[in-house]
């Protein structure tokens, strides 16, 4: 086999790992929506609820065909103690449709679905859902953000494979690495943030947000994996061990212990 053969392969390689993680990063996480099967007059249904809504009410819709299936909403904001509301569903064609309203940035309701037929009825989870709300972060944030993280683990992943067999272009996807750190990371990732929760920050020191605290580990490794790289090309140890570690601040789900409103206090905490 060729070197421009292993090459494209190599390529081929980290271009279909990073998807995967792409996949694995839409699939986990707080704010995507929960996945659910209930059952219901002897019929399985698989459904889809709400966990994340920008600056307007939340539209929790799901997919239930026979019209004799109605539904209700149960919800209350979270850690309130307040009492819970109720609110129906109204069908449209095969789907049922309940609304949230809308909370400030950072804030949090906890919801029940349940679901009608006849005299019977199902919870559709058996312990609440929760949604967090946010500010709408704009196109031209956003796009690069995801552009420029997704940029970063794919070299990363081609840095470590060219560390690990010895190749010169080891330093150069390196730097491309680090590169797409700093700007999808460390520029745009706060103003991601802004938009959203109204902090350009909520990283240690000032909280335990885990989407910027991974990122700080990242840019730090790479940091070092590219100055080691640069005063010693031989040394490839630290780029094998920051595409490690990449990897495995990737494969933490997004949003974890993220920003939360609290409501007693008005204040935005973390790590709740």
């Amino acid at each position: 086999m060729s070197s421009r053969t292993k090459h494209i392969l190599w390529w081929v390689f980290a271009i279909l790992f990073t998807l995967s993680i792409a996949v694995y990063q839409r699939l986990t996480g707080p704010t995507y929506p929960k996945r659910v099967k209930v059952e219901l007059g002897g019929e399985t249904y698989k459904l889809k609820l709400l966990r994340s809504c920008g600056e307007k009410n939340a539209e929790v819709k799901i997919t239930v065909a026979p019209k004799t299936i109605g539904g209700n909403i149960v919800y209350r904001r979270l850690n309130s103690g307040e009492a819970w509301t109720e609110t129906t569903m109204l069908r449209d064609g095969n789907n049922l449709i309940g609304y949230l309203p809308q909370q400030p940035p950072a804030g949090k309701l906890e919801y029940k679905v349940f679901l009608t037929r006849d005299l019977e009825q199902v919870a559709v989870t058996e312990e609440p859902v929760i949604i967090r709300f946010k500010g709408d972060v704009p196109a031209w944030v956003l796009v690069p953000h995801i552009f420029f993280m997704f940029m970063a683990m794919l070299f990363s992943t081609r840095s470590g494979i060219e560390a690990l067999r010895k190749g010169e272009k080891t330093f150069n996807y390196t730097t491309i690495t680090l590169a797409s750190l700093v700007i999808g990371g460390a520029i745009l990732g706060p103003l991601v943030q802004r938009y959203a929760f109204g902090a350009f920050w909520a990283g240690w020191p000032l909280g335990v947000d885990l989407t910027d605290n991974k990122t700080v580990v990242a840019l730090v490794v790479w940091f070092i994996a590219f100055f080691q790289s640069y005063r010693n090309s031989e040394k490839r140890g630290w780029v094998i061990a920051a595409s490690v570690i990449l990897l495995v601040v990737y494969l933490v789900p997004h949003s974890l212990l993220g920003s939360q409103l609290d409501y007693n206090t008005g204040q935005i905490v973390t790590g709740k």
